[in-house]
């Protein structure tokens, strides 16, 4: 088991010569065999071993008890040792926290604390990493979660995650090396339990190697993950610009995927799949999400970006439509003209790209009327058989930074035109049409 232990370290780089080892204690036998193994294993790493322990001060005598087994046994092997004592009761709820959570939170930070400068050495074991896998299953996700525990993150390292719980008892039991039990371990009150004693029991019915050969197909796992890694960092690279990342359009939607995860991550912004898949839908067809208060992903074909809007409506505009020019935005006018069909046909064969529309004045019933958007909005386009919501239409077809400042025409049945959408079916020219207004949106 030492091999397979120091081999462990080597491939993962976990220790170089020189190097300090903070063995996280609880006095399990995990902890302890990970102790004992690199102690064994100091003269040939070239390193030095210390050991942590914190007390969540949960079980009463008991926690005061594991305490003590931890600062006796590292006095008999001459390890530096280290206590740490936390109120986890307290910090849950005043945080909200289930107990596991606040147990861990803490603990985590003592660790942090005490190994400063060092590599801080975990106990996590092979069925820790298989339960790790199942409990991200259940939750949902992706081949990062399926991957388990990282046996390197930072400076925190698993030495012993390839090694199964019964190597581990085999390892003590060879050095007649006693070890404590954690009473909570034995319930099924926390979701790791049940995993640990129902689950993954009635999988070693079907594979009584499960555990074994989980090891190896985390191995593939992570060998498969750390390429989409690289491809991500060579894509975040070329496309992050700021607070933005452009060009996402030209790699793979994994890739993809995982830089707006990045982006995400960077803000501490929590993203589910969906999410991200919605965030990618941004990039192809615009739009935008909230993600907190007034903080929105927004996106436009090629563009993805963080930006701080305000959520405040913006004031309803309204004003008859004039023959000329008609303002109701600063900086942006609407010009109409009256024209004639062959000056509409010939406008029509330069202007393909429809920057220019045209109503039959004909056909607009009662009083046209400029005006900027307002809720409920429809309209049944020229050529289509059924009326749609514009607010549907601009989630699709009009940026974001334009959105604002849209002009809408109506008359006494409803919308005749929409910027950057067309004009309605009611008030299209046609073969008859003969008085003609012309529609032209200006930027100043």
């Amino acid at each position: 088991m030492l091999d397979k232990i120091f081999g462990t370290i080597q491939k993962y780089h976990m220790l170089e010569k020189g190097e300090t080892a903070v063995c996280g204690l609880s006095g399990g036998a995990d902890s302890v065999c990970l102790l004992l193994a690199l102690r064994e294993l100091a003269p040939r790493l070239g390193i030095t071993v210390e050991a942590i322990h914190v007390n969540h001060c949960l079980r009463g005598e008991e926690s005061d008890r594991d305490e003590e087994f931890c600062r006796d046994l590292c006095r008999r092997l001459q390890v530096p040792f280290t206590a740490v004592r936390c109120d986890v009761r307290s910090f849950a709820q005043e945080n909200g926290l289930s107990t596991e959570e606040a147990a861990r939170e803490l603990r985590y930070k003592a660790f942090a604390e005490n190994s400063a400068g060092k590599k801080l050495a975990t106990a996590h074991n092979a069925g820790d990493d298989l339960e790790t896998a199942l409990l991200n299953l259940t939750r949902g996700t992706a081949l990062r979660g399926m991957c388990g525990i990282p046996p390197v993150r930072g400076s925190i390292i698993r030495p012993l995650l390839a090694v199964t719980r019964r190597e581990i008892e085999d390892f003590l039991k060879q050095r007649q090396q006693p070890f404590v039990i954690d009473s909570t371990n034995l319930s099924n009150d926390y979701t790791r339990n049940k995993l640990r004693h129902i689950v993954i029991p009635a999988l070693e019915e079907i594979n009584g190697s499960v555990i074994e050969t989980s090891v190896r197909s985390f191995e593939a796992m992570r060998e498969e993950n750390a390429l989409i890694e690289e491809l991500t960092d060579q894509a975040w690279a070329k496309c992050r610009q700021g607070d933005s990342l452009v060009g996402l359009d030209q790699f793979h939607k994994v890739i993809r995927r995982r830089c707006i995860a990045r982006l995400l991550a960077e803000r501490s912004l929590p993203y589910s799949y969906e999410r991200l898949i919605q965030a990618e839908q941004l990039c192809e067809k615009g739009g935008k999400i909230c993600l907190s208060g007034d903080l929105f992903l927004v996106g436009e074909p090629g563009r993805l970006s963080l930006k701080q809007l305000t959520n405040e409506p913006l004031p309803y505009l309204e004003k008859e439509l004039a023959i000329g020019e008609n303002c109701l935005f600063q900086g942006k006018i609407l010009l109409c003209e009256e024209v004639d069909r062959d000056e509409m046909e010939k406008i029509c064969s330069v202007n393909k790209k429809l920057t220019i529309q045209f109503l039959d004045h004909d056909k607009i019933k009662g009083r046209a009327v400029l005006r900027s958007r307002k809720f409920g909005d429809r309209i049944r386009l020229a050529g289509r058989d059924h009326s749609s919501s514009i607010k549907k239409l601009i989630n699709e077809f009009i940026p974001p930074d334009r959105r604002s400042t849209l002009h809408f025409i109506e008359d006494a049945q409803g919308t005749i035109f929409a910027e950057g959408l067309g004009v309605s079916q009611s008030a299209a020219p046609d073969q008859s049409s003969k008085r003609l207004l012309k529609i032209t949106v200006v930027n100043l």
